[in-house]
């Protein structure tokens, strides 16, 4: 069953009630079939995010609910580029580590709440589909 890679926005939704999309965040996870892999910047940037009362809450939810990949350092090359290559966005690091993570697993699903997703391309210039907001 083919993977959807999760970015920060929706999993601090998902801990934050009063955040705009939170109930967007817990329909999703509600409804996905698929597992849902991210990486630990993506987890720490969540941590950062969340008021401290939710963090230990939010990393026990995500032991057991993601797949947390583990080769971010071998993706820092790849990162780099997709760093410099979409500067002008900019794109940041978690970002740049997500598409790395999708091109290294042959993913092209990302949940997310970002913008940027509908412009940056895997190496092989494909798009990648955001499948949040998807019914």
């Amino acid at each position: 069953m083919p993977s959807i890679v999760v970015d920060a926005g929706p999993l601090v939704a998902l801990f934050k009630g009063a955040d705009h999309d939170h109930a967007n965040a817990v329909a999703f996870v509600q409804r996905i079939q698929r597992p849902l892999v991210t990486n630990m910047v993506v987890i720490s940037e969540v941590v950062a995010l969340i008021a401290a009362r939710f963090q230990t809450d939010f990393l026990a939810w995500a032991s057991r609910a993601l797949d947390v990949d583990r080769e971010t350092v071998s993706d820092l090359p790849r990162i780099i580029e997709i760093m410099k290559k979409y500067a002008d966005l900019p794109a940041d690091f978690a970002d740049a580590s997500l598409v790395a993570l999708c091109e290294r697993r042959g993913i092209d699903a990302v949940a997310t709440l970002d913008k940027h997703f509908d412009v940056y391309r895997t190496a092989d210039r494909k798009r990648l589909r955001n499948v949040f907001f998807a019914r």
